[in-house]
């Protein structure tokens, strides 16, 4: 709690109200008076960061994604240095991953100037179920999520263990005849993985154990991109 107390209460509200209430379930959840939680949703609906639905609940409005829509891309903003000093350091093309579905997409990128390279564009759909940034962006999952897409992937729930254990993954021609890569956990501040960063490459240069040459520098790039 910041301490300003209004401007807590209307934050517990909106919370409360991310898959709609009713004012008897305000009360409930937020143990806020009657009238405050009223008077809050009420005013929070003025400023349409409240919306009533069909049966009269109050959910998330237009105004939070305005906002949000708005506002920085905190993440992009500080990954895009990263991923060139990452690239400058390891002399491979370096890119950070978002997990969509069953789809992983390219959101940054730094590629290799010359000579041989793997070059991944902003914007490139790939699949989850092949790639060290698969691997990583599945290893922290709960297994309701992640047992679903195990029969298709080219790696075993044993793979994704090892993953957890030691911090980092690897893959070479796993995606992609002739590519080897190596990726590291990108945290949010409560610990879980939100995003993947790597690095990839032809495997003449990478090797057959990648890890062993670029594991620490990818790993120390999503530990700086961690927690923002």
């Amino acid at each position: 709690m910041s301490g300003v107390g209004v401007l807590d209460k209307a934050v517990v509200i909106l919370a409360a109200c991310v898959d709609g209430a009713s004012l008897a379930e305000l009360v409930e959840r937020t143990k806020l008076p009657r009238a405050t939680a009223h008077r809050l949703a009420q005013a929070l609906e003025i400023h349409r960061m409240l919306v009533r639905d069909t049966q009269g609940r109050w959910r998330p409005g237009p105004r939070l994604g305005e906002l949000a829509n708005a506002a920085p891309d905190v993440l992009l903003t500080a990954a895009e240095p990263l991923l060139s000093a990452l690239r400058d350091a390891t002399g491979e093309s370096a890119q950070l991953y978002l997990r969509r579905a069953d789809e992983r997409i390219c959101v940054g990128a730094a590629e290799r100037a010359s000579g041989l390279r793997d070059t991944v564009p902003v914007g490139a759909v790939l699949p989850m179920t092949a790639g060290s940034a698969a691997q990583v962006l599945l290893a922290w999952e709960p297994p309701e999520a992640v047992m679903p897409l195990l029969p298709r992937c080219k790696f075993t729930g044993r793979t994704l263990a090892e993953v957890r254990r030691r911090g980092w993954a690897q893959s070479v021609a796993e995606r992609e005849a002739g590519v080897a890569s190596v990726s590291a956990p990108i945290r949010d501040r409560t610990g879980r993985v939100i995003a993947a960063i790597s690095v990839s490459g032809p495997i003449e240069r990478l090797g057959r154990r990648p890890g062993d040459r670029h594991a620490m520098a990818v790993v120390r790039a999503g530990q700086r991109l961690s927690g923002l």
